[in-house]
């Protein structure tokens, strides 16, 4: 039975949550980062069909733990702790948090590298003005959480329809210039001579598929808060068709407008260029409105999903109960705090390395798939010991929609490459050492199982392997 919560968030804003939290950046950088990373039209096209079957796999295995597990109202790191054990647990918990975290970095960059092209003060986004100016808004939106969440969520869904409206501009202006054109369409359709091999292509796109809709599983996060269950995920899965239609669109429009090699030259935002070649330059001025307006709403819409990347896990007690204390208002203000602390530092960090918005959010790709991964193998687990059968569902739709996000979550790993895994394992690492401290003051042995301790164990040498990779300058972090 789904619990029932009468004054908890309905369906319609936690749509508008999901939305605000996966509708932001990526949309402004897509087309462009798919040519970048090499792919052309069929490898793009591919890649669309994969993430689509795949990613919607993935939010059904989301809708239908929602609902054959309504206890779990933590989101998908609490499908991993109760699947797979305390550290596993945790591990996907605070992957999912400096996923989260490391996306909140990401808009700032790109929202300061678009009020660049207004404000030459700002630079690339990467400037000290630009991270000084950053550090008051993080500091700002928190401290707007911390007067309640649930408050701060009614807020976003104005926020999201706000930033909406300049993307849909966005759309409706390249189809009355009717730029697009069949022959750029097909031009190179499927690569170059001597360029990446097809299947290469396709997997150059995986980054940027899982960036755009990171942010899609918020309603299944904020659960514990909406009305049931259910509705979480119900709200996940409207959320995902009505951004996957939108995303297409515009990929499939950019690469009628511009041939590939052009696309992959395009500066941030490459939407703001594409535009420009359609309508001249009040088009990239209009893109670039369009980019600070959604940032500025994602930015918003992050600071819950940070805040509450944290409570849930601490609420569970796989992370220290200091981090799940509330104020009177409701909003946990250690996390609130913390999570603020951690972006700052990372804000710093890439002022010393002047990282790209890309690098960023590369980065906060490879955290959240081990909790994708995770919930979709959960599922996996219920469906083969006969519990993931929701009330009317048929077997067969169970095990279609576990197979198929299980597959999607073993191809996001091997697509990623040896490179974006070992530093996500440095992400990953540091937070064994909350795991340990916070295991001693619960008087819990450290690892309740023998797999716990050997995949820490790997995880450790993974850690050195990194870290001399990243001595050597084989691998980078920022």
């Amino acid at each position: 039975m789904n619990q029932e919560n009468k004054q908890g968030l309905g369906v319609g804003k936690l749509t508008l949550f999901a939305v605000g939290t996966t509708l932001a950046s990526g949309v402004f950088s897509l087309s462009g980062d798919f040519a970048a990373g090499g792919a052309y039209t069929m490898a793009t096209l591919i890649g669309w069909a994969i993430c689509g079957i795949g990613m919607l796999g993935l939010t059904l295995c989301f809708f239908r733990l929602s609902v054959v597990k309504p206890e779990l109202t933590s989101g998908i790191y609490s499908y991993a702790k109760e699947g797979f054990g305390e550290y596993v647990g945790f591990n996907s918990a605070w992957g999912y948090w400096m996923s989260a975290l490391l996306a909140q970095l990401s808009f700032i960059t790109l929202l300061f590298a678009s009020l660049g092209n207004f404000f030459p003060v700002f630079g690339s986004g990467s400037n000290f003005i630009s991270l000084l100016t950053a550090s008051i808004i993080i500091w700002g939106l928190s401290f707007l959480v911390l007067r309640g969440v649930n408050e701060a969520v009614t807020i976003n869904a104005i926020v999201v329809i706000a930033k909406a409206v300049p993307i849909i501009a966005v759309i409706v202006a390249i189809l009355f210039a009717r730029a697009f054109r069949l022959e750029i369409f097909l031009e190179n359709f499927s690569g170059i001579d001597g360029g990446l091999s097809l299947m290469e292509q396709v997997k150059s796109t995986v980054y940027t598929t899982v960036w755009i809709f990171i942010g899609i599983e918020g309603a299944v996060v904020l659960s514990g808060r909406g009305k049931n269950t259910k509705v979480a995920g119900t709200a996940t899965v409207i959320s995902f068709l009505s951004l996957f239609v939108l995303y297409f669109v515009i990929s499939v429009l950019s690469m009628g407008v511009m041939p590939q090699e052009e696309l992959a030259a395009l500066s941030n935002p490459p939407m703001a260029g594409l535009l420009e070649a359609v309508v001249g330059p009040w088009g990239a001025a209009l893109v670039n409105i369009a980019v600070i307006i959604s940032l500025g709403g994602a930015m918003f819409s992050y600071t819950i999903l940070c805040v509450d990347s944290a409570y849930g896990p601490a609420a569970q007690g796989s992370f220290p109960a200091g981090l799940a204390k509330v104020n009177r208002f409701h909003a946990p203000t250690w996390s609130v705090i913390t999570s603020a602390l951690i972006v700052q530092g990372f804000i710093i960090v890439i002022y010393f390395s002047a990282s790209t918005y890309q690098a960023v959010y590369a980065l906060s790709t490879s955290a959240i798939m081990v909790p994708y991964v995770f919930s979709a193998f959960y599922y996996l687990k219920l469906v083969f010991q006969g519990e993931g059968i929701t009330s009317g569902g048929s077997v067969f739709s169970a095990w279609v929609i576990a197979i198929i996000g299980s597959i999607y979550g073993a191809w996001l790993l091997y697509a990623s490459g040896l490179n974006y895994i070992l530093a996500a394992v440095i992400l990953y690492a540091p937070g064994t050492l909350m795991y340990l401290y916070n295991r001693k003051k619960q008087g819990k042995t450290y690892f309740q199982t023998t797999t716990d301790l050997v995949i820490c164990i790997l995880l450790m040498i993974a850690l050195v392997a990194a870290i001399v990779m990243a001595v050597n300058g084989s691998l980078e972090i920022f």
